[in-house]
């Protein structure tokens, strides 16, 4: 096995050897229950063999080493933004909207993923099918294929910097061991200092009136999404290439 060999288009089962123990399957599901329960860092080649009950040189056999793992961790986890048994809407909006929450879901289920995705290609299968999936809803609208990646880029953009967003103020308080009240204590003085200059009305209009609407996370990030694909909505009106509105607000 050499390197250079893409992962997806080498047999899992080699045409001479002896028959696999187990499968690149079992070997991603063995890698994601580690990086759930402990994080990326805990993850060797030593460790996923113990998981499996396996020598560690056999796990050479399926994969070149752990960088092909972190891609079948995070192809096998793609997968699960589409779940097999459930179609997209027919509704362009709806159904990136659909997505887009998926992707959310499953991305807070394992924390370990939209840092290892962003820093990697994805061409496994399950990524494949999520393109062809998310292109497809915007397919008969009218734009080209630059303009459909393009809008959905934009989606997953979203979707990617509120979760990163989201997951960096939870490992901060988790660091800190401080409540996010607590922590913004801490910077109170120095924001009023900033007020008092006279030169912030907006920083001081936010201290005294922000936190009436879209507290939760789900609702600021359902207001933000819905705002994208209202704005999405428009060109194509003013385009002629759709109707109706993208909110489901």
């Amino acid at each position: 096995m050499t390197g250079h060999e893409n992962l997806w288009m080498r047999p899992e089962r080699p045409a001479r050897g002896p028959r696999p123990s187990f499968s690149r399957a079992a070997l991603a599901q063995a890698a994601i229950r580690i990086a759930d329960a402990e994080g990326l860092e805990a993850i060797s080649m030593r460790r996923l063999a113990a998981e499996l009950g396996a020598g560690t040189m056999s796990l050479y056999r399926y994969v070149t080493g752990k960088d092909e793992v972190f891609d079948l961790m995070v192809d096998t986890t793609v997968g699960e933004y589409l779940p097999e048994d459930r179609r997209p809407p027919d509704d362009w909006a709806d159904g990136l909207r659909l997505l887009a929450w998926q992707v959310r879901r499953t991305t807070l289920r394992h924390p370990w993923l939209a840092p290892l995705a962003a820093g990697r290609p994805q061409t496994g299968p399950n990524s494949a099918r999520l393109l062809e999936t998310a292109l497809g809803m915007l397919d008969g609208l009218g734009l080209s294929i630059d303009e459909m990646l393009t809008l959905v880029g934009a989606v997953f953009a979203y979707v990617n910097g509120y979760i990163q967003s989201e997951l960096a103020e939870v490992e901060g308080l988790r660091r800190t061991g401080l409540t996010l009240a607590q922590r913004l204590a801490g910077h109170l003085s120095y924001i009023q200092s900033l007020i008092a200059t006279g030169n912030y009305p907006m920083l001081e209009r936010m201290t005294k009136e922000a936190g009436r609407e879209y507290t939760a996370a789900d609702d600021r990030f359902a207001y933000g999404l819905d705002r994208l694909l209202d704005g999405i909505a428009a060109s194509l009106r003013a385009r002629g290439g759709s109707e109706g509105p993208a909110s489901s607000r």
